[in-house]
């Protein structure tokens, strides 16, 4: 069962929300990281499989459906936390043109609470009443609304990206077994625990 694609996609599909119907005009958008690091081979950013949470945001904001962009992101290892995600990020939306102006960066957060902590200390000191919108992966949409909503001081809006559920048809392929479905699940089991305990510290 636990490498089978078809069901893990399928328990996805009841776990991650839908995508909104239209999307708002927003202030600012968090962008939460996780979806980035360090390349040490070139010294450079490095995307990972999450990044659709930053290419999602890029695009809102170029249709001007969001005024300003806040990354989220410090390092959650213990072992070497020398290097910023929000900082390596920061380098690269300044390659492409995103002036720094629009941009704030929350480079000391290790983790979604703190995620929420910190970006709310940022967005009370830009503007206390702006509209917010959340962008993160759809499988973490559930935990992260839990934080923000009970954070913020004003409770935000949420866009899922990359979802790992899927809305097609069934295929042979489906019951071909799967080395991927094996991490779904374990990122899957990983994310329901740290709801679990999110909701008791609540």
């Amino acid at each position: 069962m636990f490498s089978n694609g078809f069901i893990i996609r399928k328990v996805y599909n009841l776990y991650e929300p839908e995508y909104p119907k239209a999307i708002k005009n927003y202030d600012v958008a968090i962008v939460l990281g996780g979806f980035s690091g360090l390349n040490k081979r070139n010294n450079d950013i490095q995307f990972n499989r999450t990044s659709d949470r930053l290419f999602q945001t890029i695009s809102l904001y170029r249709k001007g459906k969001i005024r300003k962009i806040l990354i989220a992101g410090g390092n959650a290892d213990l072992t070497d936390n020398q290097v910023k995600e929000a900082d390596l990020v920061k380098v690269f939306l300044h390659q492409i043109c995103i002036p720094d102006s629009d941009v704030f960066f929350e480079n000391q957060s290790r983790n979604t609470i703190e995620n929420a902590k910190f970006s709310r200390a940022i967005i009370d000191k830009y503007n206390p009443s702006a509209k917010v919108i959340v962008v993160t992966s759809a499988w973490h949409i559930p935990r992260a609304k839990l934080i923000f909503d009970r954070t913020l001081a004003n409770k935000p809006d949420y866009l899922p990206t990359n979802y790992n559920g899927e809305v097609s048809k069934i295929s042979f392929d489906d019951f071909v077994p799967e080395a991927g479905a094996m991490s779904s699940w374990d990122t899957l089991f990983k994310e329901w625990i740290g709801l679990a305990v999110d909701k008791i510290r609540s």
